[in-house]
């Protein structure tokens, strides 16, 4: 399919193309229906899923070291697959006892010979993600040196230099850090792709759910996984049905043909919220909505026209009409909650204030420049809203809308002018963000750093990425919170992202649903303790 050009009226007519929805039975007690917007799902393959729904699915179906429990996310990560681990006097080596008597949904035994397998994969196969485990040294060729199991139940990594463990810990819960099933995997080995490719469609974890089945675009089907640690969940079958428009959403909760509707626009909110039987819940999550600049591109590169566009973005009046209750101003790279989160706001509308900085660019009169977005309301709002503003200092925008694969790919190989999205953290630390907004160790083509944001973009940086890696290994936590401070307010003043929003996830529920936990500004969906 190829993405497609529209100025705003053609926009206007494909969001509101409507799903014809037919008619179907209440959802049955032991089972949970959800609408929500799938698209993104490239993969399932935890070592290469990055995308938001994918963390969803790769969240329930594989077990990690160390998770978050659905019942108190704020205590921060505990054991799972690991029940104890211990730090070596340099802090740099992590000894993990494994949790006796787990088993796979293919009833094979959980030891640490499939977390060395896991980790490792993960490493050599060097998809998007990786750079979450690279960060600490790990590489293909010392691997295994530095992951590797003692025997079928003490695991043990050890890193470059030392780290805060809660770093360490923390990203271990990221989806790349779910534990596979290395004896299936290997069964299903081809060319020496580590079951990559089979990976993609089919599922091998110790998770509350294995894979039913994925349609892209469609439906995601999750079923009960009997040998569940923690027990069998309650809700045997969880179906995510990719439904685009919020007002077939909505239409679809008020039916009673879904349990759960997660993409209502804040009219649909209030729409449903008078509905007997239904429940609204408001959730500060921690993904932030963001346009970028290609610094590729000589225009977009200058200083100048950086800053003028950020001060044609019509922050307040989005938030207070069609982003209403759903997204809050934010404009640091750092969500709210975040250790060194700040809450300046530099940036507002000012179009005369932006045409004096652009004629300091050499742009009096404007010029013209594309901005590609993946097809949901919101952000093709947002987008119409940029080409309004932008066109009263002269820019005219060129709204481009694709699905979310075609408009990451095009954005992970640094071809857009200006990208609109959304970025959510893998890890509750605040390097999960800084190391990809702030940190670009190799800026060229061939170094395909699609995991990080400022490569995305081609901007170079070598002194804030030194910045951004010693806040990495600074041991003291209000020092540390400090630099973070710092370093998102050069950021804000210099780098091509314009920062917007932080999401405030309201979903429409059933009132007889109970215990879905959308995972906070910190992990996932968790449904294995739902119930009805």
């Amino acid at each position: 399919m190829k993405l497609r050009s529209m100025m705003i009226g053609a926009a206007v007519a494909a969001v509101a193309g409507m799903t014809v929805v037919p008619a179907i039975a209440a959802t049955p007690a032991n089972m949970l229906v959800i609408a929500n917007r799938i698209d993104d799902i490239t993969t399932l393959d935890p070592a290469e899923s990055f995308e938001f729904a994918g963390s969803d699915v790769a969240r329930n179906i594989y077990s990690r070291l160390v998770n978050f429990d659905p019942k108190d996310l704020n205590a921060g990560y505990g054991p799972d697959l690991a029940e104890s681990w211990t730090v070596s006097e340099d802090g740099k080596t992590i000894t993990f006892k494994m949790r006796p008597g787990v088993k796979f949904a293919s009833g094979n035994p959980v030891t640490a010979k499939d977390a060395e397998y896991s980790l490792r994969r993960a490493i050599i196969l060097n998809k998007t993600p990786s750079f979450i485990l690279t960060q600490f040294g790990f590489t293909p060729e010392n691997v295994n040196e530095t992951i590797k199991a003692l025997d079928d139940s003490t695991f043990q990594i050890t890193t470059d230099q030392r780290y805060a463990t809660s770093f360490v810990l923390n990203c271990l819960t990221a989806t790349i850090g779910g534990i596979v099933d290395s004896k299936v995997v290997m069964e299903h080995e081809v060319n020496g792709d580590m079951g990559n490719e089979w990976l993609r469609t089919n599922t091998a974890g110790s998770g509350a759910y294995t894979l039913g089945s994925w349609k892209p675009n469609e439906s995601v089907t999750l079923i009960a996984n009997p040998n569940f640690y923690q027990g069998e969940p309650a809700m045997k079958r969880v179906v995510v049905r990719h439904v685009q428009e919020s007002a077939t959403q909505r239409l679809m909760l008020e039916r009673g043909d879904i349990d759960v509707a997660r993409n209502l626009n804040p009219e649909d909110i209030a729409a449903v919220a008078a509905e007997d039987g239904i429940a609204v819940d408001s959730e500060l999550r921690g993904r932030l909505m963001y346009i970028s600049m290609n610094q590729k591109n000589p225009i977009l590169s200058n200083p100048k026209v950086v800053e003028a566009i950020k001060y044609l973005i019509d922050y307040k009046g989005m938030q207070d009409s069609f982003l209403r209750g759903q997204y809050t101003i934010h404009q640091a790279f750092l969500p709210a909650t975040y250790l060194g989160a700040i809450d300046d706001t530099p940036y507002s509308l000012n179009v005369e204030k932006a045409k004096a900085l652009l004629a300091e660019a050499g742009y009096p009169d404007g010029f013209e420049a594309n901005i590609i977005v993946r097809e949901a309301q919101e952000r093709i709002e947002i987008a119409q809203s940029l080409q309004n503003t932008f066109a009263q200092a002269g820019i005219k925008i060129n709204i481009t809308v694709g699905t979310a694969k075609q408009i990451l790919g095009e954005y992970r190989a640094r071809k857009h002018d200006i990208y609109l999205g959304a970025w959510g953290p893998d890890y509750p630390d605040p390097n999960t963000n800084a190391g990809t907004f702030a940190i670009n160790p190799d800026n060229s083509d061939e170094a395909g750093l699609t995991g990080i944001l400022a490569w995305r973009n081609a901007w170079d940086i070598p002194e804030m990425t030194k910045e951004t890696l010693a806040a990495v290994v600074e041991n003291d936590r209000d020092v540390r919170a400090q630099m973070y401070e710092k370093i998102q307010r050069e950021h804000q003043a210099t780098s091509p992202f314009a920062i917007m929003y932080q999401k405030i996830e309201q979903t429409g529920r059933a009132e007889n649903v109970h215990g879905l936990n959308l995972g906070g500004a910190i992990t996932a969906v968790s449904y294995w303790n739902v119930t009805k």
